[in-house]
Parts: structure tokens; sequence; C-alpha cells
């Protein structure tokens, strides 16, 4: 797997997808700052492992999730090496019969495409049907990462810029959970 070199606050050269370029866009006007790297696409949890060392903080799992009607939609944002057990989390969050929302549901709703799930993907959610779920550790954590909705790149961000600074923005909350 290629991973270029770490770099501090620069999006990828040359011309970008939209949702991508959207996700840089809004984190120079919310003054976020960032370490990237890019990749081929990392959208395995064992290709993320690989980007992880570079930019020296695990890349979250972050699974798009929604109910048995598929009227509710969840993005969990939890550590790499947790186990996902669908009974824990409905329990904590009062939705029964979890499953992986359709990949339509991800383009429509957050931007994402496969493998590239990602809490920025909610900049894209203005009717606010995702509800944002982070496991306990993730949100503790000094310093989270995820994709720009792309999964050719990867970002380090301080969490506590996503909480004050992002989910204000997107108007979107957090239910933390533990796994």
């Amino acid at each position: 797997m290629t991973i270029s070199p770490l770099t501090h606050n620069a999006r990828p050269e040359g011309e970008l997808p939209p949702q991508e370029a959207a996700a840089f866009d809004l984190l120079e006007k919310l003054g976020i700052e960032y370490d990237r790297v890019s990749s081929d696409p990392a959208d395995t949890m064992e290709k993320c492992a690989e980007v992880s060392k570079v930019l020296g903080v695990p890349i979250c799992k972050n699974l798009f999730l929604c109910n048995r009607q598929k009227t509710q939609f969840y993005l969990l944002a939890m550590g790499p090496d947790k186990p996902f057990r669908t009974k824990d989390l409905s329990a904590q969050i009062g939705s029964s019969r979890l499953s992986f929302a359709p990949e339509e549901s991800l383009w429509e709703l957050l931007h994402c495409t496969p493998g590239s799930a990602t809490v920025l993907g909610l900049m894209n959610d203005t009717q606010h049907a995702v509800r944002l779920l982070m496991e306990r550790e993730v949100y503790e954590a000094e310093y989270l990462s995820c994709h720009p909705c792309l999964c050719t790149s990867s970002l380090k961000l301080r969490t506590r810029d996503v909480l004050e600074k992002l989910l204000p923005y997107t108007g979107h909350d957090v239910s933390v959970v533990d796994l």
C-alpha cells in the first residue's frame, strides 16, 4: 500500500471530488487543524491500520447503521479493535434490530462512499437524519482519525475540535456509548 508523507493543514494537490473538497473547505472555514496522509483506498480496517502508523493515531471504525424499518440512521465511531455487538448497542440507544444501512442511504445522507463513512459527512446531513454515536474511548481520546468523505486521504483531528466546532456547526449532538 502506498502512503504519502504526513502533512499539516494541506489538502491533496489537484482537483478533488466534490465531497472531499467540501470536507477540506469546512475544516478551513471552522479553523480546525489537521494532519493528513494520502494513500491507496484505505477502505478496510487492515488498510487503515497501515495508515494509522503514519498518522500516529488509530483510524476510527465508522459504521453506518439503521433500524429495521430504515427510518432511523446512526453513525457509530468506535475504536478499530473494538468488537461490534448489535445487542449491546441497541439496548443503549433504544433501537432494536440494528443493521448496516444501505449504500444508497450512506450517499444520500452523508455523501460518503462505502469505506469512507465519517463524522465529517455530517455536514451533508442538513435534515439531521443521522444520530452520531461515539464509543467512550473515542470520545475521550485527545485525537481521532477519519477520512474526509473519501478513503484516499486520512486525517488526524483534535477530538475537542470535532466536539466543540464541527458538531455545533452541523447541529448534531453526540451520544456516548460503551461497547
